[in-house]
């Protein structure tokens, strides 16, 4: 017991967890503002895959990580606007569709790999992104490596995090969004879809 709570209390096991929970971040606020909107989200287990493939395929094909982020985004992005139109304008029941979407693009990014990779065991490495360093942050005792030698894609992530809390509850698009998902019905008779 003792050896646990030695590790839960460096700051190395929570930058690590912070650093592994970034891509986790990205993901729970797409799902964050679909659940807000009324629309529950099955697929987002197989979004998570394509974007993954995508964002990595397209930095071992040169792109720069950025570049794949921007790739992965995309790719989400694509798998959430089919599951979108299969729900919304068709009216196909949510939890089908995101079954759907989840199998249709777990199984597209394996053989897309598959097909690129044929004869590989365990996929080519990529460089990842480098940890920044925050100058005067980073020297703080225990909270300084934890939180502010972090990668930029990780400050990216948090920064979302706080833009889509404050667009959530301080604006008219989250107040819209929020209540469409609240009461469809109060929503439709104040004249907005």
């Amino acid at each position: 017991m003792s050896d646990i709570l030695e590790i839960l209390l460096t700051a190395n096991f929570w930058a690590a967890a912070l650093r592994i929970a970034t891509p986790l971040i990205f993901g729970v606020i797409g799902a964050l503002v679909c659940e807000r909107a009324g629309v529950l989200n099955l697929g987002i287990e197989g979004i998570f895959t394509a974007g993954a493939m995508a964002g990595w395929m397209a930095v071992w094909l040169g792109t720069g990580l950025w570049g794949g982020v921007l790739v992965a985004a995309l790719a989400g992005g694509f798998f959430g606007l089919i599951h979108a139109i299969l729900t919304v304008p068709l009216g196909l029941s949510q939890h089908v569709s995101g079954i759907g979407v989840t199998l249709f693009a777990t199984s597209l990014s394996y053989f897309i790999y598959r097909t690129a990779l044929p004869d590989v065991s365990s996929p080519p490495r990529i460089e990842a992104f480098k940890p920044l360093d925050i100058p005067g942050l980073s020297d703080l005792p225990f909270i300084g490596p934890a939180l502010f030698q972090q990668t930029a894609l990780t400050f990216l992530a948090l920064a979302v995090v706080a833009v889509t809390a404050f667009v959530l509850y301080r604006t008219p698009l989250g107040l819209a969004i929020r209540a469409v998902g609240d009461n469809p019905s109060a929503v439709e008779s104040q004249g907005l879809s």
